[in-house]
């Protein structure tokens, strides 16, 4: 009695190559950019439901501020701290008050298993919804901004510092306003942590800080949105000392970029419990 190999006969059962019967190759890792940009157009669809609102509430409440320091403070470096607070109050609003809601509403509902399941890379969940949110605080932002020059009598000329001051600041804040939302335990606790910041940037950046006591003023330089009120602030002056603007904003820049990666760090704790 012969054996003949099967794969001699017809209709039988092909060789397997030696390659296939290894682990299959995974394919190649997300990218983080185009990541990024799919997670903020997502981002940015699924909250411009809310865009009017937010939009309005933010902008309402920054410009009301404004108005009603105007019967405290008449010109001069105050009123150049009250409308540079102001506007980036806005940029606050959004990214320490709504961001640390939505992260811990997220996380508090189990939100975070439908990211962890998507092949992107945990920064790019957390720059993407930073992005998206911090998109809706540009008009706001302006519109405070120009109406609060247009009260206090100051130049418009240097009102393209916001593109440098809006982002940056925004970055800083935002990462904070993530990491409160994915850190705390419960969501109510981390809208709680969003209103203490959203507040401090309040009282902390739109109030002079010739006004202030000196335990007051270093609380105020801890906060990184107030290196972006400073930097808007300065360039209200005939001759802006540029140096010191950019300054402001490179600490503006390295806050962000140390509060992202603890917020990045904090959604890799959340996603694997």
């Amino acid at each position: 009695m012969s054996v003949v190999p099967a794969e001699v006969l017809p209709g039988g059962a092909p060789a397997v190559p030696e390659t296939a019967r290894g682990a299959a190759e995974l394919g190649p890792p997300a990218r983080l950019w185009p990541s990024l940009a799919a997670v903020y157009r997502a981002q940015l669809s699924r909250a411009r439901v809310a865009r009017i609102p937010l939009l309005f509430v933010a902008t309402f409440q920054s410009v009301g501020i404004t108005v009603m320091m105007r019967g405290v403070v008449d010109s001069g470096s105050e009123a150049e701290s009250v409308v540079a607070g102001s506007s980036v109050l806005v940029v606050a609003y959004v990214a320490l008050n709504l961001l640390s809601q939505y992260f811990g509403q997220l996380r508090a509902s189990g939100g975070l298993d439908h990211y962890a399941t998507l092949p992107v890379p945990p920064a790019a969940v957390v720059l993407g919804a930073a992005a998206a949110y911090a998109s809706f605080t540009v008009p706001g932002t302006l519109v405070t901004a120009v109406f609060g020059c247009v009260l206090f009598g100051l130049p418009l000329s240097n009102l393209w510092i916001l593109v440098a001051v809006i982002p940056l600041a925004g970055a800083a804040l935002s990462g904070l306003g993530a990491a409160c939302g994915l850190l705390a335990p419960r969501p109510e606790l981390a809208t709680l942590l969003g209103q203490l910041g959203m507040s401090a940037a309040l009282l902390l950046g739109v109030l002079p800080a010739d006004r202030m006591p000196e335990i007051v003023r270093l609380a105020r330089d801890l906060l990184p949105s107030t290196y972006g009120v400073e930097a808007y602030a300065r360039t209200f002056g005939a001759h802006p000392d540029w140096a010191v603007v950019l300054v402001d904003l490179g600490v503006c820049a390295g806050v962000g970029v140390v509060s992202l990666a603890v917020a990045t760090w904090a959604y890799r704790r959340a996603a694997v419990r």
